[in-house]
């Protein structure tokens, strides 16, 4: 079970090469055409460091992208308020309300982040976490602040997702991570993890973890299947999702359709990271979300 002492800095066992720990929050306001992410990364040591990663789309056009890496930190870090490189966050109330601030030169947000329901764990045993590497958790959010585009800013009123992942991943023996999620205009969602080792060659041969939110509940997926059509550069363009439920109390798949509406690809050293909002469609509800490749350069 998640609990508050899970907001905290998560400690490394003793023979975990190449440990990290990090929060995440995306948001996606399709009546006023922006998207974004932020991410806050620490490597313990001595010193630690940290890494921060902001990202802000209006409509189909990248407004601002920062990254920052290798940032030495004075003292013990604390999620309660971390900050790295233009990206900040602090936590108002674990598992129930953050702020997440990125203020690039060409862009940036100020939001807040306010917990729809129960945190969806990614534990030791799912499927996708032992192939991965890593443990984390994921929570649907309202979303509400401000955004820049330049000089211009715009209110927001939407929604969008909060996780926090750790562990020591080996990509020697990973090809490439999805993340995939949705949040619909009722403040249901869906969030898919999903590994593929070095030696598979298809979505199927991936080890995927999946769970959906519905009304503050976390319903975790049985059976997740995902689809994903790519484009000639290998970025992923439309998706779709089938998901029977855990418990079998269904005789049917919920199922879902969505396609990219912005994007862009980062090189992160060692790694690429193919970034996209995609609009979602789902049983009547439309919505959005995000949809991340991370795989070796």
């Amino acid at each position: 079970m998640i609990g508050p002492e899970h907001e905290g800095v998560q400690a490394p066992a003793a023979d975990a090469d190449g440990f990290g720990d990090a929060v995440t929050f995306a948001f996606g306001d399709p009546e006023r055409g922006l998207y974004g992410s932020a991410r806050l990364g620490l490597v313990p040591g001595e010193p630690p460091r940290a890494s921060g990663l902001g990202l802000l789309f209006r409509a189909d056009a990248l407004v601002a992208v920062d990254a920052s890496g290798g940032i030495e930190l004075d003292g013990a870090p604390d999620w309660r308020r971390f900050e790295a490189g233009d990206v900040r966050a602090t936590i108002e109330q674990p598992l129930e309300a953050w702020e997440v601030v990125y203020d690039g030169d060409d862009g940036g947000f100020e939001l807040r982040f306010r917990s729809l329901g129960a945190a969806a764990e990614l534990n030791a045993e799912a499927d996708a976490a032992r192939a991965a590497g890593l443990r984390g958790y994921e929570q649907v959010c309202h979303v509400s602040g401000t955004v820049r585009c330049g000089r211009q800013r715009t209110r927001v009123d939407c929604f969008g997702q909060r996780g926090h992942q750790w562990g020591a991943p080996d990509w020697e023996r990973i090809a490439l991570a999805r993340t995939v999620s949705a949040w619909f205009d009722d403040g249901a969602g869906v969030a898919l993890a999903s590994v593929r080792p070095q030696d598979a060659v298809a979505h199927a041969e991936e080890a995927v973890s999946a769970f959906m939110f519905e009304e503050g509940l976390v319903t975790p997926i049985g059976e997740p299947l995902l689809s994903t059509t790519l484009d000639a550069s290998g970025r992923q363009r439309r998706a779709g999702l089938e998901l029977w439920e855990q418990d079998g109390g269904r005789s049917y798949p919920h199922r879902a359709a969505g396609e990219a509406v912005c994007g862009t690809t980062l090189d992160l050293g060692r790694l690429r990271l193919d970034c996209a909002f995609f609009r979602w469609r789902m049983e009547g509800r439309e919505g959005v979300g995000r949809y991340d490749v991370l795989r070796r350069a």
